[in-house]
């Protein structure tokens, strides 16, 4: 795809936010006083640079909730998880914890190299969409440790509905439409559920500037996608304390929806970042196609590595712009080169 995209369908936009709000308007009544916040993120490889291929596009639309009160009933799903995870009930009167909610809905894009090309290239990437909602649950501890459970529900296929973004949008700035959508991977009901904890490691501090390192270590499991992952980002720059890295779609560098405005220490705060991950990739069914019927598909490879660089500014109170390129190896065999994605994102909080 060309520059920006479209969104979500305009046909399913309204029911998925409004089955969010009405979710989180019961949550919300159990919050402490704090802020909310909205965010947009746009991940599209011509975002920054002419292309348009494989993981063409992604959007995704995030609701974080303000933190829990220590009495709130809704602390009673991190403590079912604390019966097995330890980090989520963690003991010790010195422990200080931050919990919050977040909810979102997406959709991602992946086409074949040649677009003009039907039928498509039985070597290339297959035509594929996924339109999904979910939820985290995020648990912070001692402001240096988090951990991050989260579920994702939706649909692979034709009622994903990324034939008629890309097309349609292609349609509306005077481009070529994408030919080979007839071959499109089939509908199939997905669940992704993901697990990874991200700690904060001060290297420098004092004075304006700051620097640290955020391990993540997690996992993924489902007919969507499964893997193994493991990675890090280096920040410099101020206010360091109020995030672990800017989120992205999965799968993709670690980064959550979690921001603590109120620890920034500056008005107005930003940093440089530059991150690795590697994935132990067992399933990617935008390569493997269809889990139970016949569809496109090619060989994947099994490791797969993001490269990542860019930078961060918030306003601790109002908004945050996120922007960085992500360098991502080959993701299966025959492909030709690397491939190059650019992210953007804005944040509101009230």
């Amino acid at each position: 795809m060309l520059e920006l995209r479209c969104v979500l369908p305009a046909r399913l936009l309204p029911s998925l936010l409004a089955a969010g709000w009405i979710s989180l308007l019961a949550v919300h009544v159990a919050h402490a006083d704090d802020r909310e916040r909205i965010s947009a993120l746009e991940e599209n490889d011509s975002l920054y640079f002419n292309s348009d291929r494989h993981y063409t596009q992604g959007i995704r639309l995030s609701y974080l909730a303000p933190d829990l009160r220590r009495d709130s009933d809704w602390n009673e799903p991190f403590q079912f998880l604390g019966s097995f995870v330890p980090a989520f009930a963690p003991e010790g009167a010195d422990n200080k914890i931050s919990r919050r909610y977040a909810i979102f809905v997406g959709q991602s894009v992946f086409t074949p190299k040649e677009i003009r090309r039907n039928p498509p290239d039985p070597l290339d990437r297959p035509y594929a969409g996924w339109l999904y909602a979910g939820m985290s649950l995020l648990q912070e501890n001692n402001a240096r440790m988090i951990e991050n459970l989260e579920l994702q529900l939706g649909v692979v296929g034709p009622a994903a509905f990324a034939h008629q973004v890309q097309n349609d949008y292609h349609q509306f700035i005077g481009a070529d439409p994408a030919k080979g959508w007839d071959s499109q991977i089939g509908d199939e009901p997905g669940l992704v559920l993901s697990y990874e904890r991200l700690w904060r490691l001060p290297m420098l501090s004092g004075g304006d500037i700051g620097m640290d390192v955020v391990p993540a270590l997690g996992a993924t499991v489902g007919n969507i996608l499964t893997y193994g992952q493991a990675g890090a980002l280096l920040r410099v720059g101020n206010s360091l304390r109020a995030d672990y890295g800017p989120v992205r779609i999965r799968p993709a560098l670690s980064g959550t929806d979690y921001f603590a405005g109120d620890r920034a220490g500056n008005d107005f705060g930003y940093y440089f970042f530059a991150g690795v991950q590697g994935r132990a990739v067992g399933r990617n069914i935008f390569l493997d196609g269809n889990s139970f019927r016949r569809s496109p598909g090619v060989d994947k490879k099994r490791l797969v590595a993001d490269l990542q660089a860019g930078f961060s500014l918030f306003w601790c109170a109002a908004a945050r712009l996120d922007f960085s390129v992500v360098r991502r190896s080959e993701e299966f065999e025959g492909q030709d080169g690397a491939d190059t994605i650019g992210t953007a994102s804005l944040a509101i909080s009230w």
